[in-house]
C-alpha cells in the first residue's frame, strides 16, 4: 500500500469535507421538498441550521480557512480606508454635476459650429 504525504493526505480531507457539506446542502434542499406538508417556518429554520452546518464544515478545509483569512483581511482593509462626510461628499458632487454642465454645453457648442462649417463646405451657406 502506497502512503500519502501530508499534502495528499489533506487534500483527501478537504474532498471528503467538501463532499460532505454538498451532501448536506443537497438534503436539504430535498427534504424541504420532502416536508412541504409542514409550515414554511420550521422548514426555513431547519434549512438555515444545515446550511450554518454546511457552511462549517466547508471552513475545516484548506480552501474554506483561506477563503475565511481573505475575509478578515478584507474587513480589516476596509476599516482602514478613508469614508468622506457628509459634506464632503456633497461637495464633490456638485463640482461634479457642475463640470458635466460645462461639459455638455461646450460640446454642444463645438458640435453646432462644426455641423455649420460641414454644412457651408457642403453647401456654400451657413444656414440651417
Amino acid at each position: 500500500m502506497i502512503s500519502q504525504t501530508g499534502s495528499e493526505n489533506a487534500k483527501t480531507q478537504d474532498k471528503y469535507w467538501w463532499g460532505l457539506s454538498f451532501l448536506l446542502v443537497a438534503g436539504m434542499v430535498g427534504g424541504n421538498y420532502y416536508l412541504s406538508q409542514y409550515s414554511l417556518l420550521s422548514r426555513v429554520v431547519l434549512s438555515c441550521v444545515v446550511l450554518g452546518i454546511s457552511i462549517g464544515i466547508a471552513f475545516k478545509t484548506s480552501l474554506g480557512r483561506a477563503l475565511w483569512t481573505q475575509w478578515l483581511e478584507a474587513t480589516q482593509e476596509v476599516r482602514k480606508m478613508y469614508w468622506p462626510t457628509r459634506q464632503e461628499t456633497l461637495h464633490t458632487t456638485l463640482a461634479v454635476l457642475a463640470m458635466v454642465v460645462v461639459m455638455g454645453i461646450l460640446l454642444w457648442t463645438a458640435d453646432f459650429f462644426l455641423l455649420r462649417a460641414v454644412k457651408w463646405l457642403m453647401t456654400g451657406h451657413w444656414g440651417a
